[in-house]
Parts: structure tokens; sequence; C-alpha cells
């Protein structure tokens, strides 16, 4: 689905000696490098404060913690996303009411927030899934009518530019009180490991998010709060130093795909290639099609035979996961997120990819979808 070694040989040289350079002075947690890229996704981003984590997991995990929310919170979120999201709630005790999505863009429908509401919802953690906006300013609006806190999940979207009510375009991940990401390798920005990061404009919180990342600590072996272990290491900040200067580029490349698709596809009423949320630009984390009146199974493994990967993101939502039995979440019913379970595949999109590979994946459709 991504082609890491040919985006890594176009940066080859500039890689190598930044890795060799931390392997050499041997600073290798805490160091200079990740304090540089710190400061410097904080410029890219426009974000007051960023604080750098282990991975995309912890960073939400860390997030909710910094907010102080108790065991039996509510937490609003959609359904129809990895588990990570809704993964970190059940883990701290909190419980998540599943939301439907809009059925074109993939993003929570805004419009059945308030719906899910009650004395006991804290906190709204929107996906801005795939790689464009969920409705934030829709969403922005009720956490404040009903003040409530907003942490994005933005682990697919780095780089997505949303426009506001008042004209403003921002970055998503700035946009709610706290936003989050990921660096697994296969991202938009991706390290040569795990690794995540932490966004807020609020200089309390940023506060609170460094000390609990760092076993709780205000300063060394004094502990205030209940804390994690949850660094991103030199090395990995390295690499995603040199991959920070590249991705406005790596989002141009997606998009060029994209749009490949979208032309190729537009002669197939079966399929429905992905639209654009209103607002928000799109970064194509994933390139996902709706199906009808194909079958996806027998698709993916025509595409299989003649080796073109292709995914199904999500075959189950979270409300139908095992992990959630024990919160009732299975009578939940959200009838868009089933449909979707049933119909989406996504194909490969990333930043190396040629007219000559585009022409293939597109042409294989095409011969299932003719017979």
């Amino acid at each position: 689905m991504v082609d890491l070694v040919s985006q890594y040989n176009n940066i080859k040289p500039a890689i190598d000696s930044a890795i060799l350079n931390v392997i050499e002075n041997a600073q290798f947690i805490n160091g200079p490098e990740v304090s540089s890229f710190k400061e410097e996704l904080e410029k890219y981003l426009d974000v007051n404060h960023v604080i750098p984590c282990a991975n995309g997991t912890d960073a939400l995990q860390i997030a909710l913690m910094a907010l102080g929310l108790k065991p039996g919170d509510e937490v609003i979120t959609p359904s129809f996303t990895y588990i990570a999201t809704t993964e970190v709630m059940a883990l701290l005790g909190l419980k998540p009411i599943f939301v439907d999505v809009d059925p074109n863009t993939f993003c929570i429908d805004a419009t059945l927030i308030k719906s899910a509401i009650t004395e006991k919802t804290k906190a709204i953690v929107p996906v801005h899934l795939y790689g464009q906006s969920a409705p934030m300013n829709e969403i922005m609006e009720i956490a404040n009518q009903y003040n409530l806190f907003v942490i994005e999940d933005n682990a697919q979207a780095i780089g997505c530019d949303y426009t506001l009510s008042n004209g403003k375009t921002i970055k998503t991940g700035t946009i709610g009180h706290i936003g989050c990401t990921s660096f697994f390798p296969s991202k938009n920005l991706g390290c040569f490991g795990d690794g995540g990061a932490i966004f807020t404009n609020d200089t309390d919180l940023s506060i609170k998010i460094k000390m609990i990342s760092n076993h709780g600590q205000s300063k060394q072996y004094y502990h205030d709060v209940v804390g994690c272990n949850s660094r991103l290491d030199n090395i990995q900040a390295a690499v995603l130093r040199i991959k920070l200067k590249e991705l406005d580029k790596y989002n141009n490349a997606r998009r060029r795909v994209a749009d490949y698709y979208d032309a190729f596809f537009k002669q197939y009423p079966q399929i429905t290639t992905p639209s654009r949320a209103e607002n928000s630009t799109h970064v194509f984390h994933q390139y996902t099609l709706k199906l009808e009146g194909i079958n996806r199974d027998e698709l993916r493994s025509h595409l299989a035979k003649n080796e073109i990967p292709a995914m199904i993101y999500y075959p189950v939502p979270a409300h139908k996961q095992k992990m959630f039995e024990s919160f009732g979440s299975a009578d939940t019913i959200l009838p868009i997120t089933d449909w979707l379970t049933e119909r989406v595949i996504s194909l490969p999109i990333h930043t190396e990819m040629n007219e000559e590979q585009l022409n293939k994946i597109c042409n294989t459709v095409a011969e299932f979808i003719n017979g």
C-alpha cells in the first residue's frame, strides 16, 4: 500500500547523515533532535505547544488523562475508525458513545452529536479519517454550547487545512483543545518506527501533558500526577525532521494520485470515488472507494493475483468489537457505519507512485468489472 523503500532512497543522504549524527553523539533520549523537531512542527502547524511521545495511541491516552476525566465519563466518537481511538477510552474507564458517520466523507456526522449528549458527556473525539477534516466548525460550536472538550484524532490527516467559520484557514489538530497524531511509518509523516505527538494552544494543558508523558514529573524525581513513560526517541525525531520538510510535497503527490484515480473511475457508476469535505483540503492518507454491485472480496483477490495490494478499513467497526461488549455497544444502531464496512476498499496511494503503476491498478480494476 506504500513504498517506503523508494521514499527513503529519494532522501537517503539526508536520512543517513541525520541518523549517523545521533549515533555518533550517543544522545538517544530527549536529545537535541527531539527539541528541534518539536519547534519545527510547532512552526509548521502554527500551534503553541507540541509534545512528542512514543506513538499515536499514547498521544490519545495522555490527552484524555490531561483533561482529568473520571471513570464513567462519556466521550462521543465515531465507530468507523481504527480501534486505538476508542481503546484508550476503555483503558481509562471512560465510556465511548458511538455516533454514525457521514456516508460521503467517512467522518463523524455532526448533526447526530447533540442527541448523544448526556449529563455524563465530557468530550468529543472526532477522527479526521483517511486524510480530510471532520466538520470542526459544527463540532466546536456544539462543544462550546455544552462545555465539552474536543480532542482531534489527526493521525491520518497531518498537513490538512481547514477553513473556520471566520474564514481563517488552520491545520487540523490545532482546532480543538488537544490534537493527537501518529508517526507510524506508513503515515503521511512517518518515522522509521513508532512515534507520536500531542498539540495544544493551552499552556496549562501543555504542562500537564508533558508531565504525564514523563512519569508525572514536574522535575526529576518529583512526581505530581500519575503518568506514563512515552517519549519520542532521538533517531525517530531526526528522521521526522527530514520528512517534515517534504510533507507538503508528499501530500501534493498523494493528491495527484487521487486525481488520476478519480478521472479513471468516473466512468464506472458502480464505484464512488472519495468526496471532499466542506471547508477541508484532503491529504489522502488512504484512497477509499465505495462499491455497489461489485463483489469486494473477489475484486480484492483479483488485484492480489495481479500483485496489487488492497485493504479494507475497517471491516469490523469499534461498536461491534468484542472488547466493547461490556459497554453494551453491540446494541448501538449505526446504519451508515455498517453500510460502509460492507462496501469500502482502499487502493494503494503513496508519494512515489508513477503513471505506469497507476495505469496497471486502474486497468486491473476495470478488467474485473468488465469481466
